[in-house]
């Protein structure tokens, strides 16, 4: 079963001529709904209405707040017998016309499958050398800028890697293939602020303020490889896993991450 426009649907290939397929015009969130609730969801929800706002967007009623967002993606998943699930929710801009648009209503599409957690250790990851991050007035969301995250992941399988670190055309370290990068150092949580180009992830905003309430010191800002391959350990975060990075490029880091990060994985 799918959830299209709020109506539950048989999973049967669809063709859906629209703006998003047509120009992009629209972003997508990724969830997780486990134990009868949707994990993270004033922070899937504080991002939609971000994303929604860039893109001159107005929020479906069934999307149209945290409650009526977990309510609606529930249905979903016990319709399917999922639990835990992992749905993924696109929207994207209804009417025609070409790039100037004709409405500001939003449709939308929700699909659910099978959620397994992995948290394999990232056994080698490198920084990607054919594809940079790149910051704009919707980086911060998940859909506008899939391309980089497809070329990466090629880059990635092509090189034999369990990861790839994606940094700007500066150079910066901005975020991994699919996840917010942090390290320590010196008991200091490092990651990238978002002018690097990365997504604004809702586990990377769990992991800042876990780290705030266990009192270490977060910073946030434009940082070198160098600063990153000079750090104590690394790890990846997303809504479907924290993982511990072993190696990258051929420098090593501990595998210990710090006890306050053991409460959220």
């Amino acid at each position: 079963m799918l959830l299209l426009n709020n109506e539950l649907l048989p999973a049967v290939a669809l063709v859906l001529p629209n703006r998003g397929l047509a120009f992009g015009d629209g972003f997508f969130e990724t969830l997780i709904f486990a134990s009868g609730r949707l994990r993270l969801v004033a922070d899937h929800y504080a991002r939609m209405q971000q994303a929604a706002a860039a893109l001159y967007l107005t929020l479906p009623a069934a999307l149209a707040t945290a409650e009526a967002l977990e309510t609606t993606l529930a249905r979903l998943a016990q319709a399917n017998h999922l639990t835990p699930s992992r749905l993924r929710l696109q929207l994207w801009r209804a009417g025609g016309g070409r790039y100037t648009p004709t409405t500001d209503a939003a449709e939308w599409l929700a699909t659910a499958e099978a959620f397994v957690s992995d948290e394999t250790p990232v056994s080698k990851a490198d920084f990607a050398l054919e594809t940079h991050s790149i910051h704009s007035p919707l980086s911060f969301c998940k859909g506008p800028q899939a391309w980089l995250y497809v070329r990466a992941a090629h880059e990635r399988q092509q090189r034999g890697l369990a990861e790839i670190i994606l940094c700007d055309v500066a150079g910066h370290v901005a975020e991994a293939g699919a996840a917010a990068i942090f390290w320590i150092k010196d008991d200091v949580l490092f990651t990238p602020s978002l002018a690097s180009g990365c997504v604004a992830g809702v586990r990377r905003a769990q992991v800042l303020r876990a780290a705030q309430t266990a009192g270490t010191e977060c910073r946030e800002g434009l940082f070198s490889q160098q600063d990153l391959l000079a750090a104590d350990a690394v790890f990846t975060a997303n809504v479907a896993a924290i993982k511990v990075v072993h190696r990258v490029q051929s420098v090593s880091f501990r595998p210990q991450l710090p006890n306050w990060l053991a409460a959220i994985a």
